[in-house]
């Protein structure tokens, strides 16, 4: 049964200003709407791509989106910043309204878009549930009825009777997330929950989804974690510039999202913008060769190559966290490295420019085509700057090495053989 289906949905926005423009716009949308006619600024307006500037005022964040989803199903929503993914959430969520285009849904809807929206700081974390709960729709019965269930789930429990605004980033989104885990709706609407949480809540919310779609209930998850929408998810969909591109089994999306976004502007060097806001933040990153040259094509299975990474700090950091994580092209995670797995402790980061090039020794991934992605955060107040999928490369077979076995990893080890006479 179809719980979900999207006709033609477009979102269009007015940039730089708040209303709808000029009393003229105004009058002449107001002649259309009482003659029955289509609103004529909805055909001025141009894609969304962030990096291009222009004169028009006008911008569709979401256009011409159509597709259903049935009962039970659990889809996966992917692309870039910017593609659309949150904004399509939010018209699905009736945060906002369509511009064009029709939502139908069957049943009632929850949704998770930003970590503890409806929390308020200086209320408790049991004054938060019932507040959130009851913004979510459930009734204040229901609430007491899952009130340990809740709690339990977050892992908070020590600390409910305290002012979230003493909570960490981490507990918030645990709470946040346990609240809505438990209305029971017929279809659960996820943004991105899981980038915050430790890996034994990720586990637990993917555990939590799991069985809510095998309850008959419906689950869209967006990520940037391609590992956890290809373990979560059946079917999905692909967003790029505000439009969808592609559709269908989670495995040939995810393929097609390394493929179009890695081979067209992510592979060998990466530059960011710079943003005066932020208290740190990665400013760029290249993948080098044994040359210290960047790598531009793929290499072979045999080739050393490194990760150089600049970071930018303009406040200090007490407790700064990096990460390089290493994906391949079904978004699997094959490699994971903490900087404290082996310095025994986060860095205290001072105002400045720091730069590291990590050595990846070769042989160590099979033939095949990977994506970096990378990360920095401040482990005391939960702030990051995280890079999803940035740069990719490709590792070729030159050699005899079998490149269909199974695995992820091609390291040699020497097998020394010690050989004895069989006793009587």
């Amino acid at each position: 049964m179809t719980v979900l289906e999207v006709e033609n949905l477009g979102k269009q926005y007015r940039l730089g200003t708040i209303g709808t423009g000029t009393v003229s716009q105004d009058f002449n949308r107001w002649v259309s709407k009482i003659r029955g006619k289509e609103d004529p600024f909805l055909k001025i307006g141009e894609t969304n791509v962030r990096s291009e500037a222009s004169d028009n005022n006008y911008v569709w964040a979401l256009q011409d989106v159509s597709f259903k989803v049935e009962q039970g199903e659990v889809l996966g929503i992917i692309g870039k910043n910017g593609a659309g993914k949150s904004t399509l959430l939010k018209l699905l969520s009736r945060v906002t309204g369509p511009t064009v285009g029709s939502i139908k849904a069957r049943g009632k809807i929850a949704s998770l878009l930003e970590v503890g929206t409806g929390f308020h700081p200086e209320l408790t974390g049991r004054e938060n549930i019932f507040l959130n709960g009851a913004i979510l729709g459930m009734r204040k019965s229901e609430i007491k009825l899952k009130f340990d269930e809740i709690v339990e789930f977050s892992g908070v429990a020590r600390y409910i009777d305290t002012p979230v605004k003493r909570y960490s980033s981490g507990m918030y989104v645990r709470l946040a997330f346990a609240v809505a885990a438990h209305l029971e709706p017929e279809i659960l609407i996820v943004d991105e929950v899981l980038a915050v949480g430790d890996a034994e809540f990720q586990k637990k919310c993917l555990g939590k989804m799991r069985e809510v779609s095998s309850e008959g209930k419906t689950v869209l998850f967006v990520s940037h974690n391609m590992g956890a929408v290809n373990n979560l998810c059946s079917r999905a969909l692909l967003l790029e510039n505000g439009g969808l591109i592609y559709e269908g089994s989670v495995d040939s999306v995810v393929s097609k999202y390394l493929d179009v976004f890695g081979s067209k502007d992510l592979l060998g060097e990466v530059q960011f913008e710079n943003d005066t806001n932020k208290k740190f933040q990665i400013v760029n990153a290249k993948l080098l060769d044994a040359n210290n040259q960047i790598i531009s094509k793929s290499f072979d299975v045999k080739d050393p190559f490194k990760v150089e990474i600049n970071y930018r700090i303009r406040e200090l950091v007490a407790s700064m966290h990096l990460t390089l994580v290493i994906n391949n092209d079904k978004g699997e995670t094959v490699y994971f490295l903490d900087r404290t797995d082996f310095a025994g402790g986060y860095m205290k980061a001072e105002v400045g420019n720091y730069s590291t090039v990590l050595s990846v020794p070769n042989p160590m991934f099979k033939p095949g085509k990977y994506s970096v992605t990378l990360g920095c955060s401040d482990n005391n107040s939960g702030v990051d700057d995280h890079k999803h999928n940035v740069m990719t490369f490709e590792i070729q077979n030159a050699s005899a090495f079998r490149s269909e076995r199974p695995g992820s990893l091609f390291i040699p080890l020497e097998w020394k053989m010690n050989h004895s006479e069989l006793a009587n």
